[in-house]
């Protein structure tokens, strides 16, 4: 009886954050949180337009309390709203974006979509990313394009700080899906190696003896070619 009254839990708050991003539209939300407390449900929304979310004097979050005490039954929901710090970090809000550009611009365009996202991203500080699109793009044959750039965790335990998330976009064309994998600068990478700065010093003095070196022994094979040359001239006279 405890599993399928969880599993009731479970598809009511899955109907309560879909019912909420087509409320509110693709590309405005990133993720969605629910919270049990004493005093009724506490609903946590990520974003990075939260005044569009709160709207002209929170009239939207006013409207959209009321509509799920209505219909969901909720006893008291609370919406709170998180801004997210860095959007180009965010897997799910750089996913949505891409899908409402294809539909916008259509799926011929994806390329130069694909291009300008993960230029922003590397910009914004990210240690990896790739994005995947599969489709028709803009063939009639659907097909996968891979858009990757640096450092980025597939398998393992240390995947896990890897941002993901998917989207999908409706063109004329058909359905497009999109994958996007995120590895940002403020995680902690646990087989990263960090050498000391006198480290450091040593490798950039020993790189540099090594080069002044190289140069001197370019420098004694131009000089021996010259005399063999030279040698060479004199004997033909």
């Amino acid at each position: 009886m405890e599993e399928k009254k969880f599993v009731e839990l479970k598809k009511d708050e899955f109907k309560v954050k879909e019912f909420i991003k087509k409320e509110l539209g693709k590309g405005k939300i990133s993720s969605i949180k629910i919270e049990y407390t004493p005093i009724g449900e506490k609903i946590i929304i990520s974003t990075n337009k939260p005044g569009y979310i709160i709207g002209r004097k929170g009239e939207r979050i006013t409207e959209l309390t009321t509509i799920l005490k209505k219909r969901f039954n909720l006893e008291n929901p609370h919406l709170e709203i998180m801004e997210i710090e860095k959007p180009e970090f965010d897997a799910q809000n750089i996913a949505d974006e891409i899908a409402l550009s294809l539909e916008r611009f259509g799926s011929s365009k994806f390329k130069v979509i694909a291009y300008k996202t993960m230029e922003r991203i590397i910009k914004a500080g990210a240690l990896g990313v790739e994005l995947r699109l599969s489709g028709k793009l803009p063939s009639d044959r659907a097909k996968s394009q891979r858009f990757a750039y640096g450092y980025l965790k597939k398998t393992g335990n240390t995947s896990k700080i890897v941002n993901r998330a998917q989207a999908r976009a409706e063109t004329l064309k058909g359905t497009v899906g999109i994958k996007v994998s995120i590895l940002p600068s403020n995680v902690e990478i646990h087989d990263k190696i960090e050498l000391p700065q006198d480290t450091k010093a040593i490798i950039e003095e020993n790189a540099r003896i090594i080069q002044e070196k190289n140069k001197q022994g370019e420098i004694k094979k131009e000089k021996k070619e010259k005399t063999k040359k030279i040698k060479k001239e004199k004997e033909k006279i």
